[in-house]
Order: C-alpha cells, then sequence, then structure tokens
C-alpha cells in the first residue's frame, strides 16, 4: 500500500503545481515538454545501473508500447487544452478522472479479476465522488454539442494510458525494469514534444524564458514518481488493478481537493463537500473487498 500513497501523493503535488503555473503566469505546453525531459532524466539516472541499460531499450519488448505511450501523452494534453478553452476546466478535470472506469472495466471484464457488492458499489460511488468534487460551478457542467467530441476523446485518451500501462506492466515489464519503462514513456514524449516547438520556432511564436524551464522541472519530478509507483502498486500482490485504479484516482480527487481548501483557500459547493464523503466511503468499501 506504500507505493499506492506515494503515487498519491505524487500525483498531488502534480496538482499543486498546475496551480502555481497559472498564479506565476507559466507557459503550459513548454513546462509540460520539459517536464517530460526531467522526468526521463530522473528515472534514467535515479534507477539505470549502466550504459547498457540505455543501449538494450529499444530492443525489449516493452519499447514499442512506451512510443505509443509517449504519443499519447502529448495527444491527450493538446486535447485537454483544447477542451479547456472551449468547455472550461471543470470538464477537463471530470473527463480526465471519470476515466478511471476505462482500466477498472478492463481489470474486471478482461483480466477476470473479482466482482462482488462491495466492490461494484464502491466504484459505482467513486465515479459520483469523481464527478461531484470536480464541478467547481453551482450551474454544473455545460458543453456545446460541437465540443463534446472533445472531452470524450479526452476521457478514452486517458483511461487507455492507465490501460495501457497496466497491460505493459502485467505482460512485458520485470520488476527490475520498472524505472527505465516509465522514464522511457516520458523520453519519447519529450522528443515528440520538442517537434511541436521547433514548429512553433519556424512560425516565429516560440519564446522560452526561465520560469517556463523551472515550472517544468517542478513538475518533472512528482510526474515521473506518479507513474513509477503506480507501476509498483500494480506489482504489488494481494490487490487486483481495478483495485488499485479505483483507489489510486479516488485518492488524488480528495487529496487534492483537501490541499485546495487548505492552500489556495477554495470554497466548496455542497455538491463538492457530497463527493468527498463519497469518496471516503468509496474508498473503504473498495479496499474491504479485497
Amino acid at each position: 500500500m506504500i507505493y499506492l500513497l506515494l503515487s498519491i501523493l505524487s500525483s498531488t503535488v502534480i496538482f499543486v503545481v498546475f496551480r502555481l503555473y497559472k498564479k506565476y503566469g507559466v507557459n503550459t505546453l513548454q513546462a509540460i515538454i520539459v517536464n517530460y525531459f526531467i522526468a526521463c532524466i530522473v528515472g534514467f539516472f535515479g534507477y539505470i545501473e549502466s550504459i547498457d541499460d540505455l543501449v538494450r531499450i529499444p530492443s525489449e519488448s516493452w519499447f514499442l508500447g512506451t512510443v505509443f505511450l509517449g504519443a499519447m501523452f502529448i495527444t491527450v494534453f493538446n486535447l485537454a487544452a483544447i477542451t479547456t478553452q472551449r468547455s472550461g476546466l471543470s470538464v477537463v478535470s471530470v473527463a480526465t478522472k471519470m476515466s478511471v472506469a476505462i482500466p477498472v472495466f478492463f481489470g474486471i471484464f478482461i483480466y477476470n479479476e473479482s466482482l462482488g457488492f462491495l466492490k461494484v458499489t464502491g466504484i459505482i460511488l467513486a465515479l459520483a465522488a469523481v464527478y461531484l468534487s470536480s464541478i467547481k460551478t453551482k450551474k454544473g457542467i455545460s458543453i456545446k454539442k460541437e465540443n463534446l467530441i472533445f472531452p470524450l476523446l479526452v476521457f478514452v485518451g486517458s483511461g487507455i494510458i492507465d490501460t495501457t500501462i497496466n497491460y505493459l506492466e502485467n505482460f512485458y515489464v520485470s520488476e527490475t525494469d520498472v524505472g527505465l519503462f516509465s522514464s522511457s514513456i516520458f523520453g519519447v514524449a519529450g522528443i515528440i514534444g520538442t517537434t511541436i516547438l521547433i514548429g512553433q520556432a519556424v512560425l516565429g511564436k516560440l519564446k522560452i524564458t526561465w520560469k517556463n524551464i523551472a515550472g517544468g522541472i517542478a513538475l518533472g519530478i512528482p510526474n515521473y514518481f506518479s507513474i513509477y509507483f503506480l507501476v509498483m502498486a500494480l506489482r504489488y500482490p494481494g490487490f487486483e488493478n481495478s483495485v488499485i485504479f479505483t483507489l489510486n484516482h479516488v485518492g488524488i480527487v480528495l487529496a487534492s481537493t483537501i490541499l485546495g481548501i487548505v492552500l489556495f483557500k477554495e470554497v466548496l459547493l455542497k455538491k463538492n463537500w457530497i463527493g468527498i464523503a463519497l469518496a471516503v466511503i468509496s474508498i473503504i468499501l473498495v479496499a474491504s473487498s479485497q
């Protein structure tokens, strides 16, 4: 369970960093791309034993999976940016967090994990908790018909990322390669992201500042460990993957909401408090289902 808690903590730190981006006017795209390289470096220098480990990456059975995941990281980020511009931050938050339903579905119906009353009830309450905790306006979510495709793509893309990580971890990544696997994903995402920056430079729209680089560094370290610890939690015996993903997402929502109140003086709506209560109940039910 310590790996799950560390993954939740790392992801919650990411939430804080993103909030600070807005305060200090950090260019999110530039910071995100820098963050991928920082996360890659943290993994390579923290977990590789020799240069031979780097050389063998392209020959690993999970390598093509990291290329796919790196491309998905950049794609979903850009879709999230478009969704934010067209429908608002709450819509992105709900789409991203509700995507937990996809890896949970695969865990139960594809990997034949258990499906009891406590677990089903806990998962349903977890999804309700995610939705209610993410809505920051009294009117709730409002999406124009022509913009509906973007949050749907964010939902599916985020779910595919979690499901792919789970699949590769189950069948291809050895325990000694977790660090190398995680850092390779970020390395690929950074390389793809750099092509976007090159395109901006050609068009004369690129202006790199030190605060954007600093923002990427601040994000890269917890971002790496959010993936690394999640993979380690998925490998831990005794807990099914559907349980881990549910507890991870709900834990992040709960911790982020609490930090929002403490650090940023957020005022919660009644529906947010109901979401928090449901999050606590769902955690108890899902954890008890094991």
